[in-house]
């Protein structure tokens, strides 16, 4: 029974923010050179929310237009879950599903490196590159996401030229 005391209703009374119980993760806005803090709230591995980080020298807890969208960037509904593909010599494109895009890049990716991965240079030194494939990455991957791209590449694959123009 409410006391006559609390102008509450039971319902008001009841509500919980919706990050109650979630993991706090520590990230970096992921759009431009300044290198704000943000908070990520996690729970159960759906992503609940994200803020900026009032701890952080930085930022002091704010964040631009779009660092405060980086929520609906991660979690939008809208956000395309398929390709568009255009067969060589055709003239129109077809819709194809994310994974069938991601098993064409693969293959593509291990024939060309089959077929033009240099073990040694004419004068007998070792080089183990593939000079057939290059990367540019972009500014929405963070440091994290360019070691782990970098290591795969260079040292997986043989991979010389990466460029990036990510800036945090």
């Amino acid at each position: 029974m409410l006391s006559p005391e609390r102008p509450f209703s039971r319902e008001s009374v009841e509500k919980a923010p919706r990050i109650r119980g979630a993991q706090v993760k520590h990230s970096v806005c992921p759009y431009c050179a300044v290198g704000c803090a943000q908070l990520a709230y996690v729970k159960d591995g759906v992503l609940l929310d994200v803020e900026g980080d009032p701890d952080s020298p930085i930022n002091r807890g704010t964040l631009c237009p779009k660092g405060a969208a980086t929520y609906q960037y991660a979690v939008n509904p809208l956000r395309t879950t398929t390709v568009k593909y255009r067969a060589p010599y055709s003239d129109h494109w077809e819709t194809k599903p994310l994974e069938w895009a991601m098993e064409q890049i693969a293959q593509r990716i291990k024939q060309t490196r089959d077929e033009t991965f240099v073990e040694t240079l004419p004068d007998g030194t070792t080089v183990n590159a593939c000079y057939a494939i290059e990367s540019l990455g972009g500014a929405t991957l963070d440091n994290e996401e360019n070691y782990l791209i970098k290591k795969l590449l260079c040292g997986g694959l043989g991979i010389i030229p990466i460029e990036n123009q990510a800036r945090i």
